[in-house]
């Protein structure tokens, strides 16, 4: 069977993209799908010749259409993305382009697993991170003049406060002291905010949540638009073997084609939501970017299109949490996030635990803040199952 690479014209509208990606691989049968390649390994053709993929570590079709279709939805022609088996492990990969004594500027409230990938497994190789709150663009510019830094890292929007950098002035500061921006696109994806336009040299997803959208998958991506970060990431992806395998693929591919017309309901649902908590008496505080009164509404209403479907908001009594998540009906106790179904998470004792109490409290993690994922429901019932609770 002979194959050809997706051929679906350029340019076209990116949901037009997505939602035929992978459909004109194969060539020889025409399968709409992209066939999942069960296939460790690829019979050669003859001595010194390639059909282009000789082990699945290093290259697997479903992979290889699925990291296409990342690139060029992302930033398109000479842009590359690289699959991962998680959004960690993409992390991973991205930290190991520095050496012992680098130093890194960090989101200071980003989410507890890059946390403590930061702190348990690079900061001992001497590779530190220097927590910065980095909705300032001034805290930012102070942190590099207090030292040589290679890169600064920005989850934008920040998990699970919802603050928001300022990528294009801090990628411009970035360029100004030779370090990198590296920018956690999870929450908006490239639907809604496109770091590589901004200024940023690479993007790193946890494509466990909105790519993939049905919390059935587990994966992540790096992609960038520079030559040389790309062929060091090509590297590591290979030589570490930290790769989705051509199942996970297949899902994060098929995920990819809904995600415009997930993430537009998802958000419509979660800014009727955060107006209707803002007038709930059991609530203290709303953060949601697309409230006017959030911090970095303006920042983000010029560097994006949307303001995502993730809210934080903090009850006034911190004993009525138990009774709150116990309570819902609708919404699902779980962690992760992006996927279709509404998920409520209590940061402190869930995806936060690894932070050190006295940083969580300063930061305003504390033992009354609830974190919502809103998914593709009926608004009305979501709300009823909050106004339930809170009542």
């Amino acid at each position: 069977m002979t194959t050809s690479r997706h051929k679906t014209p350029k340019p076209v509208k990116l949901e037009t993209w997505l939602a035929q990606a992978g459909a004109r691989w194969d060539g020889q049968t025409g399968a709409v799908s992209m066939p999942v390649y069960h296939s460790s390994t690829f019979r050669h053709p003859g001595l010194g010749q390639s059909t282009g993929f000789d082990y699945s570590r290093s290259a697997n079709p479903t992979r290889s259409v699925l990291e296409e279709t990342l690139a060029l939805a992302e930033n398109g022609p000479g842009t590359r993305a690289f699959a991962f088996a998680s959004g960690l492990a993409a992390i991973d990969a991205v930290l190991r382009l520095f050496h012992p004594g680098d130093r890194i500027l960090v989101t200071e409230d980003l989410y507890g697993g890059t946390f403590r990938l930061f702190e348990k497994l690079f900061r001992p190789y001497g590779i530190t991170a220097t927590y910065v709150d980095t909705a300032s663009v001034t805290a930012v510019r102070q942190a590099f003049k207090a030292g040589d830094a290679k890169a600064v890292f920005l989850e934008v929007p920040s998990n699970p406060l919802l603050n928001v950098a300022d990528i294009r002035a801090i990628a411009k500061l970035a360029r100004r002291h030779g370090a990198l921006t590296l920018v956690d696109n999870t929450f908006l994806t490239f639907c809604r905010q496109r770091p590589l336009e901004l200024g940023a040299d690479l993007v790193v997803y946890s494509a466990t949540k909105y790519l993939g959208g049905h919390d059935d998958v587990v994966g992540g991506a790096v992609i960038t638009h520079r030559p040389e970060l790309a062929e060091r990431i090509a590297f590591l992806q290979n030589a570490a073997g930290a790769i989705p395998g051509p199942q996970d693929a297949w899902l994060l591919l098929r995920g990819l084609k809904t995600l415009p017309l997930r993430l537009a309901k998802q958000e419509a649902n979660a800014q009727a939501l955060a107006e209707w908590l803002t007038r709930q008496a059991a609530v203290s505080r709303v953060s949601y970017p697309g409230l006017p009164d959030h911090p970095g509404h303006a920042i983000l209403k010029q560097q994006a299109s949307g303001f995502g479907a993730m809210i934080a908001f903090e009850v006034k009594e911190a004993a009525r949490i138990p009774a709150i998540l116990a309570g819902v009906k609708v919404f699902l106790f779980a962690e992760s996030l992006g996927g279709v179904e509404s998920l409520i998470t209590f940061p402190a004792v869930q995806t936060h635990a690894d932070v050190a109490l006295e940083i969580r409290d300063r930061l305003g993690i504390n033992d009354r803040l609830l974190r919502l994922s809103v998914g593709i429901e009926d608004v009305d019932d979501l709300r009823r199952d909050l106004e339930r609770v809170l009542a």
